[in-house]
């Protein structure tokens, strides 16, 4: 590479040329033309290669097409490189500002028509919306300039090089520059020209940038413009029809605040627009209007006046197939599935969204927190050596991504803070951002969550704390120090909002505790709630070897330094399918709260402004899951943040089965995002008549004794099952292994875990090192007595001398068939178990066991510290979606709580399984699947599963937790499963 290319290509300059200044991204009447579309295109390995490219006689018949806005590496099946997916590391070595030679470096190039009648403009700009990393533009063969900023939009003045009639641009963008350095997200890296790319016509006395900064204050709105134009464009009229407003300002210097009486004020519920337009005599500017004042009042985060509670996720721009390429109808469902699930709010991680995703959240109602497009967390493996947020020849790049966040984005009444990236260290370029943005725009707080001490933000931000540390930062009079705080820099954070800018890491199959950290938000009110890490998995979608579909994670296209399927950690599947874990947020955060106290009902609006008048209240009455009575609740309006208590209808209860009550706040009418009836809130009551759990018959006259043996529908041998209910089958043997799940091979950081963690090991590894995969089995005894059979059975492990001791009791008790399981642990087990429980193996035979249906905990899996979206009830479900099909294969599919489970083949019943609670009231659990635990855990991904020729039952008297340790919390003690004794207890009966 010739010296001159490696300083470009290492420049921290964040642009060169006819770049224009940042300004918003507006909708104007004046003529523009998208350029998107196809574009001729050309790979190179390196950057060194000649420009020649851009002269406009250059042949270029010889190149691939390519759209226009998309990344080349998801273009032509691999045919122009791979993606490449990093958390933290970087995927080139740690030599700022350098990168190195092997440069993947694509040309571009296309004819557009100007029109005869742009000559008359005042200026013709060329915008990019969206390149990644660093990109040179060339328009007519003449060089306009270049700029760096992946996610940033950039305008080039191209008046002087454009004509009308036929003209070329050309454009070489580099995967790897300086500003790679600064772009090191938690996401795929992902080159090319991925945003709009449009030509404008900029009129003279024409409107150069608009910012109608707005207030509320008790019905009256206040409108704050902000007209940049030149002299000429004025008189400048601003309009609200709706609000009778016709203001015309003669001069740039008539320009002032409005005070508009009988508004609505705008809010994440009740996203209440107004249309404006801002004209001149040469262009009209459209603009929505919101009236909402942003304010934080001690450690109170408000929003007009009232007390924001985020319920936010991280959303990242991603699809399996487009990658970071905005689809409106895509990202409209997506925000609609937000809302349907209770979330409202939304941190944009790490950069600023495609612009036309604000006007959406504007519309539907989501409070915003927009980042700018800025991480440097590679730096952190060497100890933050180099990092340029402390590097004096980083300022103007730094100073212009916050500019360029800022200046396009202004005008979204959804955008409540302003976050100046993510995970970049501290240093001085951060404050100079920090004081750039207070000193452009006092109307939003600065947030940060590197600023640990509070020097240059306005709000206290962390991310993954504890359930103990949250509470510790919540509580007034606390002395505990801060994470890197002194005692006086910890009592100053403690005056500010807190926010987690991410927690309750949702990889796979987790979170759990979720609700934990909702019950502090209620009772500490400088906990503002946060945003779970995060919306959707980034699966790429590829096909296996075999032609087989999947989602590819970091790894699967060969990368040299990748981390794995961390970029798997979604509430949402690559496929937009919900996971259990998103069901479980709904839950968790509901706006609305039930409280029973005998025969009536608290009914609290938990909202930030919105009343209960577009809720509608139903009730139901379930006897063992089947409905026997329904109707309305009579409820009467419920202010925000008000309670209002109301009688319960009378409720049939049945001597002989199980009383439900349960009660659903739904949708009185449809909405943008849902249709009426879509339910926001739940809860149920149990008024069941308790009914003693069956004593055990004790059995005598045991006697040694093998060979075949029938009990019922059961058939033995040598005192092991071979058939029951017509069918073969083989078990139960313990099962005590789990195919780990993401948290649980995450490695312990030895601080605050559940239960006989060791720093830096997982539990998963200390399963495999107990052999909890392999356990092997010796048969001690098999005795008979009448009408039951008794096996005694030693499992454990080779190379290890712990044991699980497990009686089996077969029995005929009223002509009906009982198995009572008893485990008991060996002294010496050291760490939790994944699961206590029995495995029952089904082959196939002539017709496979594929469904299930049972009265229980559903529709959805449910663990102990996962179990809020849970409800009791009669469900029923194909094997096939009895289980999540998380990217990497783990433990999915239990149901809690099981009362009674009937095993189906097609539409025939195979056999009903009643489950008896144990002496302290406890219920097993639950999960059918066509493949063990053992051949989950060996599976990277789908496809890699084996054929199944065997369905697997397997009762569980307990299950450890889900905890969030793939990056955050362990699962909470209460909630941890440790090695005890257990009892299992069931009834059988054939189909």
């Amino acid at each position: 590479m010739s010296s001159e290319l490696s300083a470009y290509v290492s420049d921290t300059a964040p642009g060169r040329g006819a770049l224009r200044p940042a300004r918003s991204w507006l909708h104007s009447d004046a003529p523009s033309r998208s350029l998107n579309g196809l574009w001729r295109f050309r790979l190179s390995p390196t950057a060194s290669v000649a420009e020649g490219f851009a002269t406009e006689g250059f042949d270029d018949h010889g190149w691939d097409s390519i759209p226009v806005p998309s990344h080349w590496v998801l273009q032509g099946d691999g045919a122009y490189g791979r993606p490449i997916y990093t958390n933290i590391q970087f995927p080139f070595p740690i030599d700022p500002p350098h990168v190195p030679d092997e440069n993947p470096t694509g040309d571009y190039r296309r004819h557009f028509d100007m029109p005869i009648d742009w000559s008359d403009a005042d200026r013709v700009v060329l915008r990019f919306d969206g390149v990644e990393s660093l990109f040179k533009v060339w328009v007519n063969g003449v060089e306009t300039g270049s700029a760096s900023g992946s996610r940033l939009a950039h305008e080039f003045d191209v008046t002087s090089v454009v004509r009308p009639g036929d003209n070329v641009v050309a454009v070489r963008v580099h995967q790897w520059s300086a500003a790679s350095y600064v772009e090191d997200q938690d996401q795929w890296w992902l080159p090319g020209i991925f945003r709009d790319v449009t030509l404008m016509a900029r009129p003279t006395g024409g409107i150069e940038d608009v910012w109608l900064r707005t207030g509320f204050d008790d019905g009256h709105g206040r409108i704050d413009p902000e007209v940049t134009a030149d002299a000429a464009a004025f008189p400048v009229t601003l309009r609200i029809a709706e609000l009778g407003i016709e203001q015309v300002w003669a001069t740039a210097a008539d320009v002032a605040p409005l005070d508009v009486a009988g508004v609505e004020p705008w809010s994440a519920e009740q996203p209440r627009l107004y249309d404006a337009t801002v004209s001149t005599a040469a262009e009209s500017i459209a603009l929505r209007v919101g009236f909402r004042t942003v304010e934080i009042r001690g450690d109170r985060f408000l929003v007009n006046g009232r007390r924001v509670v985020f319920y936010g996720v991280n959303r990242h721009e991603t699809h399996p197939q487009r990658g970071r390429v905005f689809d409106e109808k895509h990202a409209r469902e997506d925000l609609a599935r937000m809302k349907r699930f209770n979330v409202n709010a939304i941190r944009t991680s790490h950069y600023p969204p495609h612009p036309r995703l604000l006007e959406l959240a504007d519309e539907l109602g989501f409070w915003v927190v927009l980042e700018c497009d800025l991480e440097t967390h590679g730096f952190d493996k060497v100890g933050w050596a180099g990092n340029p947020s402390d590097d004096p020849a980083w300022r103007a790049a730094y100073l212009d991504r916050i500019q360029r966040t800022v200046e396009r984005d202004k005008n979204h009444p959804s955008i409540v803070i302003w976050s100046l990236g993510n995970e970049a260290g501290t240093g001085s370029n951060l404050a100079a951002m920090s004081a750039w943005v207070h000193a452009r725009d006092a109307g939003r707080p600065v947030h940060y969550e590197g600023d640990y001490t509070g020097e240059y933000t306005d709000i206290y931000s962390r991310m993954y704390t504890s359930v103990p540390e949250t509470e510790q930062i919540g509580t007034d009079g606390a002395r505990s120090a801060l994470m890197n705080c002194t005692p006086a820099q910890s009592t100053r954070q403690r005056t500010k909002p807190f926010l987690l800018c991410e927690y309750a890491h949702a990889m796979g199959n987790g979170p759990g505790a979720l609700d934990q950290y909702e019950a502090l938000v209620h009772q500490y009110p400088r906990l503002h709630g946060g945003f779970v890490w995060e919306w959707r998995d980034h699966g790429i979608l590829t096909t296996a070897p075999d032609g087989t579909p999947y989602y590819a994670y970091g790894g699967d296209f060969g990368e040299v330094v990748h981390d794995g399927n961390f970029v798997m950690d979604g509430m949402l599947l690559s496929n937009d399918v919900p996971t259990p874990s998103l069901h479980e947020y709904k839950a968790v955060v509901q706006p609305v709260r039930f409280v029973f106290d005998g025969d009536t009902v608290a009914i609290t609006n938990l909202r930030h402004s919105a009343d209960t008048s577009d809720l509608r209240f139903r009730w139901r009455v379930e006897h063992d899951g089947t409905p026997v009575d329904s109707g309305d609740l009579e409820v009467p309006v419920v202010p925000a943040g008000g309670s209002w208590w109301v009688p319960l209808p009378q409720i049939p209860v049945s001597p002989d089965a199980e009383t439900w009550l349960t009660i659903d706040a739904v949708l009185a009418a449809g909405t943008p995002w849902a249709p009426a009836g879509h339910v926001i809130a739940t809860a149920q009551l149990d008024r069941s008549i308790r009914r003693p759990v069956p004593a055990v018959r004790l059995r005598t006259g045991w006697h040694p004794d093998e060979g075949t043996l029938t009990l019922g529908i059961a058939e033995f041998a040598n005192g092991s099952l071979v058939r029951l209910a017509d069918r073969a089958v083989t078990g139960p043997r313990l099962e005590l292994f789990r195919a780990p799940t993401d948290n649980d091979e995450s490695p312990s950081d030895g601080v605050e875990e559940s239960d006989a963690s060791i720093a830096g090991v997982s539990s998963a590894d200390l399963w495999r090192r107990d052999g909890l995969h392999r356990l092997a089995t010796r048969r001690i005894s098999v005795e008979r007595a009448a009408e039951a059979l008794r096996t005694t059975d030693k499992v454990s492990a080779a190379d290890s001398a712990l044991s699980v001791m497990v009686e089996s009791v077969w029995s005929l008790v009223d002509d009906e068939l009982e198995l009572r399981v008893e485990i008991e642990p060996s002294s010496g087990w050291r760490t939790v178990w994944p699961r206590i429980g029995v495995r029952f193996d089904l082959p196939d035979g002539t017709a496979p066991v594929d469904g299930a249906e049972w009265f229980g905990l559903g529709p959805l899996e449910s663990y102990p510290d996962s179990l809020r979206a849970a409800r009791t009830g009669r469900f029923s479900s194909s094997i096939g979606d009895l289980s999540v099909d998380y990217a990497r294969p783990q433990e999915t599919g239990h149901r809690s709580q099981l009362r009674r489970l009937t095993l189906t083949s097609g539409n025939i019943k195979v056999l009903h399984i009643v489950a008896v609670p144990d002496t302290h009231g406890r219920r097993p659990g639950f999960t059918l699947s066509r493949h063990t635990p053992q051949q989950i855990a060996q599976a990277g991904h789908p496809f890699e599963l084996p054929d199944a020729t065997t369905s697997h039952l397997i009762i569980d008297a307990a299950q450890h937790g889900l905890g969030s340790r793939a990056c955050g919390p362990d699962v909470w003690p209460e909630f941890a499963l440790r090695p005890e004794s257990r009892t299992i207890r069931l009834r059988m009966a054939a189909g």
